[in-house]
Parts: structure tokens; sequence; C-alpha cells
């Protein structure tokens, strides 16, 4: 019994160690045809030496099972392009948008040559996120190509990396480039974004790039689908419920070939390296949670006055206390939790709320581990019962939700709780007069009780005036 509790033991830390993404290991591949994974050889081998569990199918397998008696038999699923209409029974967008829903990522990625699949199409418009009506729709660029590849068809597009893409973000999107390397986007297909706050481009069409039908045949496009920064070439996606989907427009980009490329820009005179091994890592790590997955450690608040009990998290409190709020956060990145930073231009805030906030004030840093930090502020509570929240509300893209919400009460003050008059300054004057008044009345009391009255001279004199 104990060899076998040790054995569990071992195998438990193994998994753990294994799993480098905070959302699991558990990814399932889609492709048209197993044999096709060697075309994307070096991108699954990072993600297989990042410690991801893979899964190969085809969306014709009879063995393909997303949900397995209601749960999720993969944490993560990237979907390649495929040549069939449809991604079969097992994959409709009914079943992706619960596989979302239920915290599940997901990678697409298109190809302008592979007409994308009526489920991917539905799947992308209830997302609000859509493709060229023809669905293979080819972004070109008549000045930022790639001079050796696409002299003619100008569809190997070069381009720069995205820059920080979130107040501060680790350059996670935007890789060194000390040699003038480029981000190649080839054979691909743009998307446009609808007015969904949950959408974030993280590559967008450079000014001079547009979206066209390569079926037309004329010398000159009169009627374009979207250009410039209309375009958004890979396209982020983060759900309520903190769930990841992204769309990269060209799989061409994940594939070996341009991973090793050498490519020229116009106008220059030698060939630079790719950068699209590094995007390609930085994409696929967000998108199954190896980085900016924010976790809430703690919560805590309590009573700062002096004589009563500082227990933590009370669910009462009264009129005009003075509390203190912490909360403690952390940040996973690639293998590690580490302390999470507030950027200097943005503010974690907490919102002491009834209907609105009666407070909203920002939360400082006070603390600071190897793998946390925690946050706190103190105010006094106002001058209002009823039913309170504590509620931390921090949204940002590429970074998890934190929506964190604690009920108290705060009732009056209690009849033998209000402070003595003779304690307020104010209130010494209206003191002083009643004093006053008391020893005025008692003075005139003394005086009439203990005076006495005029007697009369002797009894004959009254008779005589008699």
């Amino acid at each position: 019994m104990m060899r076998s509790l040790v054995s569990f033991l071992v195998l438990l830390l193994v998994a753990v160690v294994q799993a480098t993404s905070a959302g699991g290991n558990r990814l399932l591949v889609i492709l048209e045809d197993v044999a096709e994974k060697a075309i994307y050889s070096q991108f699954l081998g990072d993600l297989e030496a990042r410690g991801f569990d893979i899964a190969y199918e085809t969306p014709k397998s009879e063995d393909l099972r997303v949900f397995h008696l209601g749960e999720r038999s993969y944490d993560h699923i990237l979907v390649l392009p495929t040549k069939t209409k449809g991604l079969g029974p097992n994959l409709t967008p009914n079943i992706l948008l619960d596989f979302i829903n239920k915290n599940g990522n997901i990678l697409l990625a298109l190809s302008s040559s592979l007409p994308a699949p009526t489920a991917i199409v539905s799947l992308l418009l209830e997302l609000d996120i859509h493709l060229p009506p023809d669905r293979t729709g080819l972004v070109v660029d008549h000045f930022n190509y790639d001079v050796n590849s696409a002299s003619d068809k100008h569809d190997v597009l070069l381009l720069p990396t995205p820059g920080p893409i979130r107040p501060g973000a680790r350059d996670l999107f935007s890789p060194v480039s000390p040699n003038g390397e480029r981000i190649v986007f080839a054979n691909g297909v743009g998307q446009t974004l609808g007015q969904g706050p949950l959408l974030t481009p993280i590559l967008r069409g450079s000014p001079t790039s547009y979206s066209y039908n390569p079926k037309e045949q004329g010398a000159t496009v009169d009627d374009l689908w979207a250009a410039g920064s209309q375009l958004s070439l890979v396209t982020a996606l983060q759900a309520r419920n903190s769930a990841r989907f992204t769309v990269v427009g060209s799989a061409d980009m994940l594939s070996d070939r341009w991973f090793d490329a050498k490519v020229k820009a116009v106008g220059e005179k030698k060939d630079v390296g790719t950068l699209n091994r590094e995007f390609a890592k930085a994409v696929s790590g967000w998108t199954f949670n190896e980085f900016g997955v924010l976790r809430v450690n703690w919560i805590e608040h309590h009573l700062n006055e002096e004589g009563h009990s500082n227990a933590s998290n009370p669910k009462m409190y009264r009129i005009t206390n003075d509390v203190t709020y912490s909360i403690s956060l952390s940040e996973y990145v690639w293998d590690k939790w580490i302390p999470f930073t507030v950027p200097e231009s943005d503010a974690l805030q907490l919102e002491f709320s009834m209907l609105s906030p009666f407070h909203r004030l920002n939360l400082q840093p006070t603390l600071s581990s190897e793998d946390s930090t925690t946050y706190s502020v103190s105010f006094k509570l106002p001058d209002q019962h009823g039913i309170f929240n504590f509620k931390v509300n921090y949204k940002r893209p590429f970074l998890n939700y934190i929506e964190e919400k604690d009920t108290v009460s705060v009732r009056h003050i209690a009849h033998d709780e209000w402070p003595r008059s003779w304690t307020h300054t104010p209130a010494w004057p209206w003191i002083a007069g009643i004093a006053a008044t008391v020893t005025g009345w008692l003075g005139f009391c003394a005086l009439w009780l203990y005076s006495k009255p005029a007697e009369a001279k002797n009894a004959d004199e009254s008779k005589k005036t008699q």
C-alpha cells in the first residue's frame, strides 16, 4: 500500500514538472492528414519540448472526441488548414463554442489556398471575426514583400514586430531583432474585427497591404474587401471566462520553411533571417496559457481600530470603521509563478460599492515574495448602512481577468457605541450652558429655602394699629 502511494506521488510530481502550461498539457492537433505534421515539425517539436502531450487527429477520425462524459478530453486545440468543407460531427461550431465555454483554448491557422471550412466560418462569425466573402482572400503588399520568394505575386509579407501590446508587457510578442529580422506572413488570409471588447489584434496589416480574391484575373482590383490597418493578420480573443482563442491568418508562417528562411525586403541589399519561430512560440504560449495567467492567492480585509477584534474577513462592519483590504496576486510566465507587477501607467483598483461605488481606490503594493505581490489600501467606511461589496475588477488585454467580490454588511452604531458628548469640543458651550442653568437653579432654591421672612415687632403694637 505504501509503495503504491509513493509511486502515485512520484507520477504526480513528474506530471506537474512536465506541465508548463497553467491550463494543462493535453493538446489536440487537427490535420488533413497526420503525415502533414512534417510540414510543421519544428513548431510541433517546440510544443512537445515545452511539455505538451500532443494527440494528432483528422476531421474524419471516428475516434475524435472533444468531450467525454461532459468533460473536456483536451485542454487545448490546434486546428491547421484542411481541404474538407466541414470538420465533421465532432467539431461543429457548437462543440467548439462549448469547448471555449468550459475554459478550453483554441489556436486556429488559416490559408488562402484552402477555403476555411463552413464550421470555422460559423464559429468566427459567432465571435465577431469576419473572413472575406469567398473565404479565400489573399493579403498582398506591393511595398513590403520578400524579393527572394514573391517577386511577382507579392504575397509573402515582411512585417516588423508588433511592439508591446499591453502596458508592462515583457515584449513576449516582440522578439528582439538586432539584425533587422522580420516576421513572414505568407499566403495568408486577413480578418476584420467587430466592435466586441474581447477582441484584440496582435498583428495588423501594413498601410499598403490589402486583401483581394486571387481568382479575379483583372489587371487591377477595383473593389477591395479590406486594406491597411483594417486587416488583422493575427487576432486574439479572450472570453469572459478567460478562455483564449487565436486566429493566425497564415498557417505557412508556422511551417519549417519560414522558420529557417532567408528573406530580403524591397530596397535592401542583404538577406536576413526571420522571427517566425519566436513569434509562433509567443502566440502559442499565450493561447495555451503559458504566460499572462493571473492567480489570486488570497484576499483579506479587517478592522484597523484598536481595542476591537481584528479578525480576518468578518461579515459585518459598522459605519465609519477604518478597514484595510489586501489581495495577493501571482503571474504565470512560461514555467513558474512570479510576482505580478501592475505597470505605472495602469492601476489596480478596489471598489467598495452598494448599487454604485462609494469608494474607488488604487491598491498599492505593500509586500512582495518570491512568487506573489500583495496590494493593499486602507480607508474609512461610508456613513451609510446596508449590504456592500469589496470588489476588484481587473480586465486587461492578454491577461486573465480578475473579478473578485466579497459581500459584507455595514450596520448602524449601536446605542452603547455612541461617543459621550463631552468628548466633542463643539458641544462644550452647550454643556456649559446646561451647567450654568442647573447651578443657577440650585442656587436660587438654596437662597429661597434658607432665607427667613421679616418678623413683626410685638403683639401689642400690632393691636394698637388695629
